[in-house]
């Protein structure tokens, strides 16, 4: 084997490995993991691929879990979803197993994994291959002192939400984020009495900004839903919320469900410091899924990561899409063929009532420009304008149960790229978007 390169900071490497690897192993049977060995099959691969998943189950697809609560009560099969049988694509599947330890070399890896889900677990083995793919996802924050609360990640985790959300039950989902959302919504729909408490001072405040966070406020009140902005949780017991208000008082809220929802931790800490991560623990890729300070037959992808992305910046993982579309840009590389271009960041939400997309990346310097109804179906773009502010350059858009906008959002954004808009145009929403784009050479036509 090659030099180690274990807790050094090496740059990415320039170009793929000359010859593609024979063996691979891919850690994580997720959406991500699927996905990737799915396109290495479909890109002509016929290697030996080994995945080693920590769940027990094959892979599912996540987003129901919270968006469709109580309408899809067992797991969304991936298989069944189109997405091709995992155990048909790889040699061995090993589901059940984590991983606990990872030697990388440029030559090829060795992974060691165990059985079961906890350091306590028996049975060991190492898997060695030329080269490792990192998909191993992450898992939802639960801070110290919250105890009494429980979090939404997998199919078990739903079905004991779902068993637990019966009518009048006194629920308090701690964080107004994208899942809080949703779960708040369908629970207030069920005849729960819901709370939801947020830190920040608006909903969706870290995912959207102040001004757009706060348009959604008046959802809660519509759905039933209690919302209390500007409140720290100080700790979670069993049957109560302990909060300190904007100024400080403490207060307690009773509670016969409480759920976390503030956010996920990439899945990364099993390797020991073995590459360096971002500040919020991710390993840091480029759109081919290589890894910074990591040998060439390691890649990673998925919720674990955060990709540099030309023209756009840092990218973090943790959305549906991502998982779905940046394996096939990794498994390219890898066998050395052309990649495609990276996809705009896409999220997507139903929540409160309300069909939401995010498109781009936000900036809280960007200026907004309002497209369609405020009282109805609308869009926000998120421009840098010029200084004759007649003019500016895209960044990012938020659709509002407008979804004639997003697949143009997506297609303008697409592989890093900022188009200039006449502001005029872009704020008609008779006009589409692409037609109020403007090129070096020309205005935009007609609507």
């Amino acid at each position: 084997m090659g030099r180690d390169y274990r807790g050094s900071v090496a740059d990415l490497p320039a170009v793929s490995p000359a010859e593609p690897p024979a063996s691979i192993v891919v850690v994580g049977a997720g959406l991500a993991g699927l996905r990737t060995v799915a396109e290495l099959r479909s890109r002509g691969f016929v290697g030996r691929i080994t995945v080693v998943g920590a769940e027990t189950v094959p892979p599912y697809d996540r987003p129901p879990l919270s968006k469709e609560l109580f309408a899809r009560t067992e797991p969304v099969w991936l298989a069944g979803e189109g997405f091709g049988e995992l155990a048909d694509l790889a040699d061995r599947v090993l589901l059940g197993h984590r991983a606990a330890a990872l030697q990388a070399h440029d030559d090829g890896v060795a992974l060691t994994v165990a059985a079961g889900t906890s350091d306590a677990a028996g049975h060991s083995e190492t898997i060695s291959a030329d080269a490792v793919v990192l998909a191993t996802g992450a898992s939802p924050v639960l801070p110290a002192g919250w105890d009494g609360a429980s979090a939404l990640h997998t199919a078990d985790d739903a079905a004991r939400l779902r068993a637990a959300l019966t009518p009048g039950a006194r629920v308090v989902v701690i964080g107004a984020g994208w899942i809080g959302a949703e779960v708040a919504g369908q629970a207030a729909a069920r005849g729960c009495a819901v709370t939801v408490v947020e830190a920040a001072p608006t909903p969706l405040y870290r995912q959207l900004g102040a001004t757009l966070g706060e348009r959604t406020r008046p959802w809660y009140a519509a759905a039933g839903v209690a919302l209390r902005t500007d409140s720290t949780v100080t700790a979670v017991r069993p049957g109560e919320v302990h909060l300190a208000g904007s100024d400080g008082a403490p207060e307690r809220l009773r509670a016969d469900v409480v759920l976390a929802a503030v956010g996920v931790r990439p899945a990364t800490g099993w390797l020991a410091g073995a590459f360096p991560l971002t500040p919020r623990g991710a390993l840091r890729v480029d759109p081919a899924g290589r890894v910074t300070g990591a040998p060439s037959s390691v890649r990673a992808v998925g919720d674990c990561v955060d990709m540099a992305v030309p023209g756009v910046g840092l990218v973090p993982g943790g959305h549906w899409d991502a998982a779905l579309t940046h394996p096939a840009a990794l498994a390219a590389d890898m066998l050395g063929q052309a990649t495609p271009p990276p996809a705009a960041p896409y999220v997507f939400s139903t929540q409160l009532g309300h069909d939401l997309a995010f498109v781009g990346m936000p900036d809280d310097a960007a200026s907004l420009v309002l497209r369609g109804d405020p009282e109805d179906a609308w869009t926000a773009l998120l421009v840098e304008r010029a200084t004759d502010g007649t003019t500016g350059r895209l960044l990012a858009g938020f659709t509002v149960d407008r979804p004639r906008d997003v697949g143009p959002l997506r297609k303008l954004l697409a592989d890093g790229a900022r188009p200039v808009l006449d502001l005029a145009r872009a704020a008609d929403p008779a006009v589409q978007l692409r037609r109020a784009v403007l090129t070096p050479d020309r205005a935009a036509g007609p609507a």
